[in-house]
Order: C-alpha cells, then sequence, then structure tokens
C-alpha cells in the first residue's frame, strides 16, 4: 500500500490518497479532497492500470479524464501526485517526495 498527502498551494486544499495493488498491474484508490473539484473522484476514480498510468502522455491517461471533469486548473498537482502513488503502489517506481519551490 503507498499513501499520498498532496497540498495544492495558495488554494489551500489537501488531497488523501490511498493506493493498494489489486491484481498484476490493478490498483485501487481511495480519494479523499478538501477541493470541491475532486469530491466525486472517490467514487468515479475506483480501480486504475498502473502500466496505462505511468505509459500515458503527460495529461493523458484514466487519472487526468477522471480529474478535468471538473478540475479546471491546469497547473494543479492533484493528477501528478495520484499517478505517483499509483506507481508506487503498483511496484513501478520508488517512493520519493516531488517537491516544486515556488519564490519571487
Amino acid at each position: 500500500m503507498a499513501k499520498a498527502t498532496i497540498m495544492s498551494g495558495v488554494c489551500g486544499f489537501k488531497t488523501e490518497v490511498t493506493a493498494e495493488k489489486s491484481d498484476r498491474s490493478k490498483v485501487v484508490l481511495e480519494i479523499q479532497s478538501d477541493c470541491p473539484a475532486f469530491k466525486d473522484l472517490n467514487t468515479s476514480l475506483i480501480e486504475v492500470d498502473g502500466m496505462d498510468c505511468i505509459m500515458s502522455k503527460v495529461g493523458e491517461g484514466p487519472i487526468y479524464e477522471a480529474c478535468r471533469i471538473d478540475c479546471k486548473h491546469s497547473a494543479c498537482p492533484v493528477p501528478m501526485g495520484i499517478i505517483k502513488v499509483v506507481e508506487v503502489a503498483a511496484g513501478l517506481a520508488l517512493p520519493r517526495d516531488v517537491t516544486v519551490t515556488l519564490t519571487k
């Protein structure tokens, strides 16, 4: 099982994702988010194929398709964070933090 806490930035919304491998490359997701754009994601994005997720081009694939229904913010880190936790749960990546540091 893998877990991710995604802090989206200035909006202040937090998304928590738990991912667990259920089959050869299938991963079951549990997603809880403060963001109204992702309130239904836990019912629409229940299981994904880990290989499909990591082999899709940026902005494509089942996770981006589900996220773009209600999220209109192109820089939102939630879809990428979900993909990263799916990679780890599926055994396709090591668990390492991803960081974006912004300054002005």
